[in-house]
């Protein structure tokens, strides 16, 4: 039987999708323990039981959640004027950078964006290959009062940490007063709550995070010239959800020390007030279409929750190496792809 040589573009795609799929991957292990960390601190839920909470819901995310999201990040880049090989594999370097960043960040335990190093890693890599015209800055229609491209990503990633600490902030004052004369039993009442809470972040979570892999992939199905427009494929919803959960449920204890016990020590109400503050924000900034990093809302979340109650008691050194991560990953990840981009062009010769 004669093997039919593989067109080298699908031969890409689906080496891309793959990609895509470890990058997918690794941001439900690195958010996971953001959205477990609250739970498991403030003894609502056990690993175990946090873990199956948040990977289900975490799944309806993106299933249930729309697309907005994901148009949003597949219109960032405009690759149309390249060859379908060279433009899959720039975005494929892109990928690359982010998921070694993740990785390495994971390694740490530092809490990073993989938002952040998404974006970072695709602008370095096109910036490398190809030319600055070919990303949406959106600085142009920004001017005009529009949000699109790199300037409403940005804005987006750069303002849900602040607004995620003032609505934790302003949240535990407003529980608190509510609850002044509350007995020690309703502990209990908040622990269970959290599971509902939990649950609201974790699909939050799955509606915006998994949104960016499914915009990717079908980017790069466009490029490929197997789509005519850019509209996401439900087996790509499915492939991206599919991929964020299995990295849910393997977690990241390292992450769920720094962010549960690290940065302020949580009880049954700060986890509560933590968690309905950050889901409000990332549904919200989903609704919008604007990606997030789920990592930054909750930690600022619990330092808006801690701060509200005990500035002194918030381990506010914690917090600078968040702000370090949260400044450094766009600039670094740009780096690694543009060396990845810089590694492919030296090797590819050699295929």
């Amino acid at each position: 039987m004669e093997w039919l040589p593989m067109d080298p573009i699908l031969l890409l795609i689906i080496f891309s999708i793959l990609i895509v799929i470890a990058f997918d991957f690794t941001n439900g292990m690195h958010d996971a323990s953001n959205m477990i960390a609250t739970l498991v601190a403030s003894r609502a839920m056990t690993p175990v039981q946090s873990l199956l909470l948040v990977g289900g819901f975490t799944f309806l995310g993106p299933i249930l959640g729309g697309t907005a999201v994901a148009d949003t990040i597949g219109g960032f880049v405009d690759l149309g004027s390249l060859k379908a090989l060279d433009s899959v594999t720039l975005v494929s370097c892109g990928m690359l950078a982010a998921i070694a960043w993740n990785l390495l960040t994971w390694r740490v335990g530092l809490p990073s964006s993989s938002s952040h190093a998404l974006v970072g890693g695709l602008i370095g890599a096109v910036l490398m290959g190809a030319s600055a015209s070919d990303i949406s800055w959106g600085l142009v229609e920004l001017g005009q009062g529009r949000l699109v491209g790199v300037s409403k990503i940005l804005l987006t990633l750069l303002t849900s940490p602040l607004i995620g600490f003032i609505a934790g902030f302003v949240l535990h004052k407003l529980m608190r007063f509510m609850l002044r004369a509350a007995k020690p039993s309703a502990n209990q009442t908040l622990r269970r709550a959290q599971w509902v809470t939990a649950a609201a972040l974790a699909f939050a979570h799955g509606t915006n995070d998994a949104q960016k892999g499914m915009g990717i992939i079908t980017l790069m199905l466009v490029l490929g010239g197997m789509l005519g427009e850019f509209a996401v494929p439900f087996w790509v919803i499915v492939v991206s959800a599919t991929s964020i959960t299995v990295g849910t449920l393997l977690g990241g204890w390292r992450i769920v020390r720094t962010v549960g016990f690290g940065i302020y020590k949580l009880g049954p109400l700060h986890g509560f007030d933590a968690q309905l503050a950050s889901s409000t924000v990332i549904f919200g900034a989903s609704l919008f279409g604007g990606p997030v990093s789920t990592t930054h809302v909750v930690s600022t979340a619990i330092m808006g929750v801690g701060a509200s109650e005990h500035p002194r008691a918030v381990r506010w050194s914690k917090a600078e190496e968040i702000l370090i991560a949260w400044v450094a990953t766009i600039p670094c990840t740009a780096l690694f792809g543009v060396a990845i981009y810089g590694l492919f062009t030296l090797v590819r010769p050699l295929i």
